[in-house]
């Protein structure tokens, strides 16, 4: 995944750690954004207003706090509205969604959202939040992986010594090591 992103900014690796999961894995969204982050597809929204939403992912829902400006931005819900929808989204709680499902599509048409669009966005967002993963958490994990990698790479012989350590009372895993 590294090689076909070619990260060459922090902000790759934060979503390329959004991206290694097995939702987006499965899902086909890591070779769409692969592909738009590099020019070779088009980036598309399905509404105007998701670009400023959307931008930084190239037009893919990448971040739980994206599903939740997309819930305010077209649908006019409030942060704490956005937030419930989120969570029954990732817990797929069938009543609650059909309910907000229904107040997403009214705030939507309210704001000049064709029905039909903002059904399809409502679904892909509900999609999305199978897997979704938020990006303060994507962010940590990036800044502890590129400072991993910067020690393994430039202090190769005491990142070893300081791994072994931290598991040298397990045998198992010092030998595989």
């Amino acid at each position: 995944l590294i090689r076909d992103l070619k990260p060459d900014r922090f902000e790759d690796l934060v979503a390329l750690l959004a991206l290694y999961r097995p939702g987006p894995l499965g899902s086909g969204m890591v070779a769409d954004f692969i592909e738009r982050r590099h020019g070779r597809k088009k980036v598309t929204y399905l509404a105007p207003a998701l670009e400023s939403i959307l931008q930084e992912t190239y037009g893919v829902i990448l971040y739980q706090e994206q599903v939740m400006e997309i819930a305010g931005t077209l649908a006019g819900f409030s942060m704490g509205e956005a937030d419930l929808m989120r969570r029954a989204m990732g817990k797929k709680k069938a009543k609650e969604m059909a309910k907000l499902r229904e107040q997403f599509v009214k705030g939507s048409k309210a704001r000049k959202v064709p029905q039909a669009k903002a059904e399809a966005i409502f679904d892909l967002c509900a999609k999305f939040a199978e897997y979704g993963f938020n990006k303060s958490h994507s962010t940590s994990y990036a800044v502890i992986s590129y400072q991993t990698a910067y020690l393994k790479t430039h202090y190769p012989l005491e990142f070893m010594a300081a791994r072994l350590t931290s598991i040298m009372s397990d045998s198992d895993k010092v030998a595989s090591y």
